[in-house]
């Protein structure tokens, strides 16, 4: 069984199904999406539907981060909304052909409530952005788990290596510290989706062109 983290996704459909099938999950094992599923890329409809569909033939893990925390926002206050649409709402909208949120499909809004803010195992604890280290889980404030950088990310009380994204590594390398792991690839410009065996450290990628790659930490 393996504990296989992918990176932020950014409407890069192409570089999910593909990375998907390169990883060639099983039944077994455990998938956990890091967030940002949505805005930038050109195809976040695509991607959400295509998550939708995955979870119900594996054991997907989906966590929120902080574009899907925006456009929550942006549907009830007008300054979050344009916040939202210049951090790459617009390219999310074109993506549905909606103008408006009333065209927004319920699943879309579902998927986003059935995200969870963290996940935790034995040795790791996975979340989008970051974590307080002296705060619970549960203790945890919203600008940490969607929006603390991995440079400000510390050692956590529990002990636990955090996986997270949200960072974006320009190199297209997993960034990996004592205390945290980045797999923020920058998908949606250029670079490469991640998914990361978190026990061996082996990590598989994929691009919008359909190219692969693996690696080591």
């Amino acid at each position: 069984m393996r504990n296989l983290a992918i990176g932020d996704i950014h409407g890069c459909l192409k570089a999910l199904e593909t990375l998907v099938d390169f990883v060639d999950p099983k039944p077994e094992d455990t998938l956990i999406t890091l967030g940002d599923y949505i805005d930038r890329g050109p195809q976040s409809k695509g991607v959400i539907e295509y998550l939708i569909e995955l979870r119900k033939s594996h054991k997907l893990i989906a966590l929120k981060g902080n574009h899907e925390a925006m456009m929550e926002d942006a549907r009830t206050n007008d300054e979050d909304l344009m916040n939202w649409l210049l951090n790459g709402g617009i390219e999310t909208l074109t993506s549905f052909c909606a103008v408006e949120f009333a065209q927004i499909p319920s699943s879309c809004w579902e998927f986003f409530q059935s995200c969870q803010d963290y996940y935790e195992t034995n040795d790791h604890i996975f979340v989008h952005a970051g974590l307080i280290p002296d705060m619970t889980l549960d203790e945890q404030p919203g600008e940490a788990l969607y929006w603390l950088r991995f440079f400000d990310t510390e050692h956590h009380m529990s002990g636990k290596t955090i996986i997270c994204g949200h960072t974006p590594q320009r190199n297209g390398k997993p960034t990996a510290e004592e205390h945290a792991i980045c797999i923020d690839t920058w998908a949606c410009n250029k670079g490469w989706l991640t998914c990361l065996d978190v026990e061996s450290g082996r990590y598989w990628q994929a691009n919008q062109k359909g190219k692969t790659r693996k690696g080591k930490l």
